[in-house]
């Protein structure tokens, strides 16, 4: 990653309730890219209490009890490895997520719905290859018309993703906040730069 998106998104919290946790699976690799798998510190001190993880990286932040102080984990890799999903739910939040958060008209990321390429009214279906992310501008100016008639045309034709291309399209996005300790753990397969 080059040194702007490191500047941009890497920064230290100064509250303990601000500091998640990466949660990896057992092979290191997070559970999900988007969103970022991530535990209040909370929920990651009680798995590492209850065996379930091990700390890999912690924060400088400590908490404390009557009886102990402990460093808030900010990298947590699960014992037992969690087998990912293949089947792609069909949500808006993964519609989304397919069409890069973009309009399929024209392309604004901004005010975001979805829309029936081939509309309900005229016996569209509800489905991964028939629904697109659209701005409400392009969705109003479709209404229940075919694309055609509309005068507006799609930027990629819809299609279902597979669980792996989603994943990867989560990379696109990440968080606001990425602390540094993470870096290692996100990143480890993206291009090396020269």
């Amino acid at each position: 990653m080059d040194g702007d998106f490191r500047t941009h998104f890497v920064r230290e919290h100064s509250n303990p309730k601000a500091h998640p946790a990466l949660v990896l699976n057992a092979d290191f690799r997070p559970l999900s890219y988007y969103p970022l798998s991530l535990w209040p510190w909370q929920e990651a001190i009680k798995a590492a209490f209850l065996d379930r993880v091990n700390i890999i990286a912690e924060y400088d932040d400590v908490v404390r009890s009557p009886s102990m102080e402990i460093r808030i984990p900010s990298v947590v890799v699960l014992k037992d490895y969690v087998k990912p999903q293949k089947r792609v739910a069909f949500t808006r939040f993964n519609l989304f997520l397919r069409d890069e958060f973009r309009c399929q008209y024209c392309g604004s990321k901004g005010d975001l719905t979805f829309d029936h390429v081939v509309p309900r009214a005229r016996g569209g279906v509800t489905s991964w290859e028939n629904v697109v992310a659209a701005c409400s501008k392009c969705n109003l100016r479709k209404g229940s018309k075919h694309l055609h008639q509309s005068g507006l045309a799609l930027r990629k034709p819809p299609r279902q993703p597979g669980a792996e291309e989603l994943r990867n399209m989560g990379r696109k996005f990440p968080p606001g906040h990425l602390h540094e300790s993470w870096m290692d753990f996100l990143y480890w397969d993206a291009e090396l730069e020269a």
